[in-house]
């Protein structure tokens, strides 16, 4: 019996070509060995590596180093809004000082100068006011609201109870906010 080799139907027939050779040759010329990549050396990995951590430790350091300024810059402007906080609703309010202080200046004024000068200062500080939301609370014959009002006494009267009688100082609200309950008495109940 002769030695006869049958092509296994389970395993593919391997043929290598090129491009001048035909489909059913191989050429001489090829080898059949797979091409080995060169893989880079744990030295290498190890530098490419430290290479990585040394860049993300400097990202890291410059990244808390940005954290810190605007922390510091935050806490600096939070200051400075505390400290100059006012200082728009001073600079307004200069000019009712300074027509106070020139109603004062003047050497023969009559009672009526002196009573238009006061008027024309308090419509300048209601401005003033307005421009800044503080408003006025001026209660009277209102209903009694502990919230904006604060009795000072109860009294007699003909209105119904827990009505304002009397304003004897009036209060102010900036932006919804009492900053001075009004001073009033109140009626009682009979």
């Amino acid at each position: 019996m002769a030695d006869t080799q049958q092509p296994n139907p389970d395993q593919p027939e391997l043929t290598v070509t090129t491009g001048q050779a035909s489909a059913g040759e191989v050429n001489e010329n090829t080898t059949a060995e797979p091409a080995v990549e060169t893989m880079p050396g744990l030295e290498q990995l190890l530098k490419k590596a430290e290479l990585d951590a040394q860049e993300h430790h400097d990202a890291w350091l410059r990244a808390k180093a940005d954290a810190e300024n605007i922390r510091k810059r935050a806490q600096v402007d939070v200051t400075n809004a505390h400290k100059y906080a006012i200082e728009n609703f001073s600079t307004e309010l200069l000019p009712v000082m300074d027509s106070l202080e020139a109603a004062l200046a003047v050497e023969n004024a009559t009672v009526e100068n002196f009573k238009s000068g006061m008027e024309l200062t308090l419509k300048q500080l209601t401005t003033v006011f307005e421009r800044f939301n503080i408003k006025l609370i001026n209660p009277a014959g209102e209903k009694f609201d502990p919230h904006l009002h604060q009795a000072m006494c109860m009294v007699d009267s003909s209105l119904a109870p827990n009505t304002v009688v009397q304003v004897m100082q009036k209060g102010y609200i900036l932006n919804d906010r009492v900053i001075r309950p009004a001073l009033v008495s109140v009626s009682k109940a009979k």
